[in-house]
């Protein structure tokens, strides 16, 4: 089993997944609890579809819980890194493909999906390319190899504190 893994996270992330995390420990499975209550009563279980949406909607929420907490447990709340060039947890990172054109340079924040807005891309620091650039700085050519087994070389052409 590999090692679980430190989570950076704003407080405000922290926060707010905390709150989602309360809600869904009382009033979210309260709810889906009284919903399967309400679908039993309906009679035949086997054919019942709420009493089968209501089970389905548990395990969601259950397993929502559950990531919750690993993530919570895992997190390490702190400040935006320093605007250094460093490449780590908490950086907007922009990168291209050595041989590709400037205007083909992409970028993703190096941290965890739920501190980022929908239009900006996500890596984990334990991703292929996390990995292999966390720690690098701005300027430097990284080479790691894709999931597809092929080496792939990066140059990074900026490194700034996400604040979002």
């Amino acid at each position: 089993m590999t090692e679980q893994k430190t989570i950076w996270l704003t407080q405000e992330a922290f926060d707010k997944l905390n709150s989602e995390l309360e809600h869904l420990k009382g009033p979210g499975r309260q709810e889906v609890i009284e919903k399967i209550a309400d679908a039993r009563d309906e009679g035949d279980l086997k054919e019942n579809g709420g009493y089968h949406a209501a089970r389905e909607e548990q395990g969601k929420i259950e397993g929502r819980i559950r990531q919750l907490e690993d993530m919570l447990r895992r997190a390490e709340v702190g400040e935006t890194p320093p605007d250094d060039g460093i490449v780590e947890p908490g950086m907007v990172v922009t990168y291209k493909f050595v041989g590709d054109d400037d205007d083909e340079a992409e970028s993703f924040l190096l941290g965890a999906r739920e501190i980022a807005p929908d239009d900006l891309k996500v890596y984990s620091p334990e991703s292929p390319l996390g990995a292999a650039i966390h720690g690098h700085a701005k300027g430097e050519t990284v080479s790691f190899q894709a999931p597809n087994g092929k080496t792939l070389e990066v140059i990074i052409l900026d490194a700034k504190p996400f604040s979002g």
